[in-house]
């Protein structure tokens, strides 16, 4: 028994005071109940038989010496009668406080702080598990199986295929289709009542200046634009 509590050993706990706590829970405990964590007081004088807390998974234990050490008072408090549990840290270590069902409050203080911290960390755990339990062997989380579905494989019908021969015999008639192109004649240029060899330098000049004209406005295309030039140069 004493192995098994030298883990509380190390956070300021007295030694000897464990060791008196341990010897008297040997009969105390139950049938599957497990020590969690034990805090022992400690006052700024000397403390020769200081108080003592002992959380296990059923229940809070308050440990009290009496009779110069001889004797102790073991008060309990199971899970299911703690409503609440706080914890308050002073300058001289901290008070560990509780309250019951029945609106009883208890507390012990001068509980060094890392062990006060710890005592309310495992007590919220045991209140959580209380309000939420986790049945042995259970899984949390089930996953629903989807359901599987066999496909059903699709008869082929083999048919017998006929060797071709020639792939006229398969390939559908295309009709074809012949398009017939006119070539486009460049217009040729307008002369009006009169023949470019009746007009004279400066009208033929201004007859190739308005195709040019013509062509800037896209009005004609390149190769009509050079048919003129050509014609109209050959007579200046």
């Amino acid at each position: 028994m004493k192995e098994q509590f030298k883990k509380f050993l190390n956070e300021e706990q007295d030694p000897k005071a464990i060791e008196k706590i341990t010897s008297k829970l040997t009969d105390l405990l139950m049938k599957g109940e497990e020590v969690g964590y034990i805090a022992v007081q400690k006052k700024p004088a000397i403390t020769v038989f200081p108080d003592s807390i002992v959380l296990t998974n059923k229940r809070i234990i308050i440990c009290k010496p009496k009779n110069l050490g001889l004797s102790m008072d073991f008060t309990d408090y199971t899970w299911d009668d703690i409503a609440s549990t706080f914890v308050k840290e002073n300058i001289l270590g901290s008070e560990f406080s509780f309250g019951t069902k029945t609106d009883l409050a208890v507390s012990i203080d001068y509980i060094p702080k890392i062990q006060a911290r710890k005592i309310y960390t495992y007590a919220k755990e045991q209140l959580d598990l209380l309000k939420n339990p986790v049945v042995a062997g259970a899984n949390p989380v089930q996953e629903t199986a989807e359901p599987v579905f066999e496909e059903e494989e699709e008869e082929v019908e083999e048919v017998e295929t006929e060797e071709v021969t020639s792939f006229a015999e398969i390939l559908p008639a295309t009709p074809t289709y012949t398009e017939t192109f006119e070539p486009i004649q460049p217009a040729q240029p307008s002369t009006g009542d009169r023949k470019l060899s009746e007009l004279s330098k400066e009208e033929l000049f201004d007859k190739l200046q308005n195709y040019k004209k013509l062509l800037d406005n896209g009005l004609i295309m390149q190769g009509e634009y050079d048919t003129y030039k050509k014609e109209i140069l050959s007579y200046m």
